[in-house]
């Protein structure tokens, strides 16, 4: 299996050095004594100046489970400008305390933040961007009945497979060899539910012939999970129409009819939609998402990766500072 090289110890091997000494005068050369936010990088980072009309918020792991929380320019794109702060944890007074050292007259040019589904998240924004219109990430939405669908199909399957359990001690104690059941797609019934997982993230235009046929079973055998999977479609066509008004009625409609549909998870998914409704709806002004904050968070991990883990965190965040801020 190839695995990535770190580029420090890959120079030093080309240059017959010990990639411990490269390293140290590296560190040494590169500005990082004299860094301005050395003294502070590892609980906060704050760049006044990458501040833009339309910022991201999340958080992301950098090492032995610790999380950062991020907030990035969308106009930059994920490049050098796109970090305007880090910040270490996710509570929101810490969040706030970081942000608030930007001057207010910048943080009121903030026009709309997207952000998952943290209240906590929503509450520092609101404070800290009074002029800013939060924006609940449509994927986070979505993802809630998504995992409705997908639990009510692990559900079926431990059902299945305790029950083939039970056909296969039966068949022992009769001498008799066990044959399991097979679908009209020549699938079992515990193959049929691993192997549909996927089609159900996915709407039917997207469905290739083999998962055609696999959820017409699936369908005909478990029409509860047909109920579900519909249902959660409803949601994500609400996304496809243009009109705010039009898609907050959607949206009002799809929870009334959530909480009539005596399926415990919707009932769940649809008090959190009607908690957040505002801020989900503010979505069709410019249609944006928090996709932006979602990729920064890959170029995070993938340098992460490539120096196999963080050993020295300053210094990691300086070098992550000099590359997107």
């Amino acid at each position: 299996m190839e695995t990535r090289t770190e580029p420090i110890k890959t120079i030093a091997e080309l240059s017959g050095v010990r990639a411990h000494t490269l390293y140290r005068n590296y560190r040494q050369v590169s500005g990082f004594s004299q860094w301005d936010q050395l003294s502070h990088a590892s609980d906060y980072m704050v760049f006044s100046e990458n501040v833009g009309a339309w910022l991201s918020i999340d958080e992301v792991s950098l090492s032995s489970g610790e999380l950062y929380t991020y907030i990035t320019n969308k106009a930059a794109k994920g490049r050098k400008g796109a970090l305007v702060a880090s910040i270490k944890g996710t509570r929101s007074a810490d969040i706030v305390r970081a942000m608030k050292l930007i001057p207010v007259e910048i943080r009121l040019l903030v026009e709309e933040v997207t952000l998952d589904m943290a209240k906590n998240m929503a509450s520092a924004i609101q404070e800290v961007f009074p002029n800013a219109k939060p924006v609940t990430d449509r994927f986070h939405v979505q993802q809630l009945a998504v995992e409705v669908v997908q639990h009510l199909r692990v559900k079926e399957r431990w059902k299945e497979m305790d029950a083939e359990s039970k056909a296969i001690r039966k068949a022992r104690k009769a001498g008799e060899k066990y044959l399991p059941e097979e679908l009209g797609n020549g699938d079992t019934p515990k193959q049929l539910l691993a192997r549909s997982r996927y089609a159900l993230y996915k709407p039917e235009i997207k469905w290739t012939n083999n998962q055609w046929l696999r959820m017409y079973v699936l369908f005909d055998r478990y029409p509860k999970l047909k109920k579900a999977y519909e249902h959660a479609q409803k949601l994500r066509f609400i996304y496809e129409l243009e009109d705010r008004e039009k898609a907050e009625k959607a949206f009002i409609k799809w929870i009334e009819s959530s909480h009539k549909l005596r399926i415990k998870g919707f009932e769940s998914c649809a008090r959190t939609l009607e908690e957040y409704l505002d801020s989900i709806v503010n979505f069709f002004d410019n249609r944006s998402t928090n996709a932006s904050a979602e990729s920064f968070n890959a170029k995070i991990k993938g340098f992460r990766a490539m120096q196999r883990g963080v050993r020295d965190t300053e210094f990691f965040l300086f070098r992550l500072s000099k590359l997107y801020a």
